[in-house]
């Protein structure tokens, strides 16, 4: 089976606790600020705050500080910070922004959300992800909230072609997010000359363990369910899209389980002719799939076990 291919950054640095966000000032971009990143570095702008960004175009941010950044009626990120690839991000978490939400907001850019520093308590919720590489990107963070959000069509760039990612490389854990009541939809795009040799993918858990990297110490508690995904690839010869993947990049049965206890539940990918990817092949057996319509491997597990949806 061959494994998707990410785009990740190998960042590393301390945490700072996630701060709780409680009703603070709203800002308006533009009007108090001419642009989001203008208002995320002023001093003014405190954990709690509220950014409210209006109908039109913007570009992104990297985001360092515990702010709701909310999008109002047509609100666009169409450009951010650059990827080392040479891709656009619309925002990057960095230290600090433990506990940030991304709402009613409209994304085109390449990499439209990417943990940067392992950053935890994420919500994106409501938002729509038009053409992304990878759409939301949570490298090493633990308790995010993706929920209700639109994903339509993805690209590839001899790697991507993602919709919903939760990953760790170094070594740490990554529990307890919620990935829930998303639609994962359309065409997956292969870029031309691309290099193939890698899948598309709707939602993905994964440890990285490439290139001498430390993976995971443990991936688990983390739970998808209720989301919807059909895609089809435009050149599955090349780049094939499969709707959900947990992978465990060493694909060594007799390896330590690093993936487990993630519940996989009441989704419906089976539209698809690829459904679920499992490398290795027998991680089935540590981690309850059951109740999806398509394939399901768990059967009729109970309800309970996939916990409030």
């Amino acid at each position: 089976m061959k494994n998707a291919h990410f785009f990740g950054l190998a960042v590393v640095g301390g945490l700072l606790a996630a701060s709780s966000l409680m009703a603070g000032t709203e800002w308006r971009v533009p009007g108090d600020f001419p642009t989001i990143q203008s208002a995320i570095d002023s001093a003014q702008v405190v954990n709690g705050d509220v950014i409210r960004v209006a109908p039109g175009d913007h570009s992104g941010a990297l985001v360092t500080k515990s702010v709701e950044i909310k999008g109002e009626g047509d609100a666009r990120i169409v450009d951010g910070p650059l990827h080392g690839s040479g891709m656009k991000h619309g925002f990057r978490l960095l230290i600090g922004s433990d506990g940030a939400t991304f709402s009613h907001l409209t994304f085109t850019t390449d990499l439209s959300i990417m943990n940067g520093d392992g950053v935890d308590d994420v919500t994106v919720t409501q938002c729509a992800f038009l053409d992304a590489v990878q759409a939301v990107s949570n490298w090493r963070g633990s308790r995010w909230q993706i929920t209700h959000n639109e994903i339509i069509d993805l690209r590839t760039r001899c790697g991507g072609g993602i919709g919903i990612l939760v990953a760790d490389y170094s070594g740490g854990a990554v529990n307890d997010n919620v990935v829930s009541h998303n639609r994962i939809s359309g065409v997956l795009h292969v870029s031309p000359g691309d290099c193939g040799g890698y899948s598309g993918t709707g939602i993905v858990l994964y440890a990285d363990f490439r290139w001498g990297r430390t993976g995971t110490a443990d991936l688990s508690w983390n739970r998808v369910v209720k989301n919807k995904v059909n895609l089809v690839s435009d050149n599955p010869t090349l780049v094939p899209v499969w709707a959900f993947e947990l992978t465990d990049t060493r694909n060594d049965s007799l390896s330590d389980v690093v993936i487990h206890d993630n519940a996989i539940g009441f989704n419906e990918w089976r539209d698809m002719p690829n459904q679920i990817a499992l490398t290795p092949s027998d991680l089935d057996e540590y981690n309850p799939i059951s109740r999806n319509l398509g394939e399901n491997r768990g059967h009729g597990l109970h309800p309970g076990i996939f916990g409030p949806n």
